[in-house]
């Protein structure tokens, strides 16, 4: 198995037999100057983790931001990727923001949540329009 990395730091691909899997990517939009959306796709496990960790940091912890990080398309959760989660609220928190979680219909990653109580620590929202309201609130 052979590790690529396509342009941009914050993808990671697998290449095995002329296929390519993609690990974890991460994209984010500023709806307005206070209110940012950021959206991983991909495995959240030791892999996905390093190769969106800085990106991932530095979108979520900006000073007085609202935060959404949609998990819709995490096919994959592990602790690392909870503890990154965590980390990253924490740190929005300290700096007068606020973070949610919007899980959509992704029942694998709103149980993850769930069993570990992240969901008591981080708001978890199935609606996309709650999640936003929620964070502005």
């Amino acid at each position: 198995m052979e590790r690529g990395y396509p342009a941009g730091p914050a993808r990671l691909f697998f290449f095995t037999n002329c296929e390519i899997e993609l690990i974890m990517a991460i994209e984010f939009e500023d709806v307005s100057d206070t209110f940012r959306r950021i959206k991983l796709s991909g495995r959240l496990d030791i892999a996905g983790t390093e190769a969106i960790s800085i990106k991932f940091t530095n979108l979520a912890a900006s000073a007085s931001r609202r935060v959404v990080v949609d998990l819709t398309d995490v096919s994959f959760l592990a602790s690392i990727g909870i503890r990154e989660l965590i980390s990253g609220a924490k740190a929005l928190q300290q700096r007068g923001g606020r973070m949610v979680l919007f899980v959509g219909d992704n029942a694998g990653v709103s149980k993850t949540l769930e069993v570990t109580g992240v969901d008591t620590l981080i708001p978890m929202f199935s609606s996309l329009s709650e999640a936003d309201q929620a964070a502005l609130a």
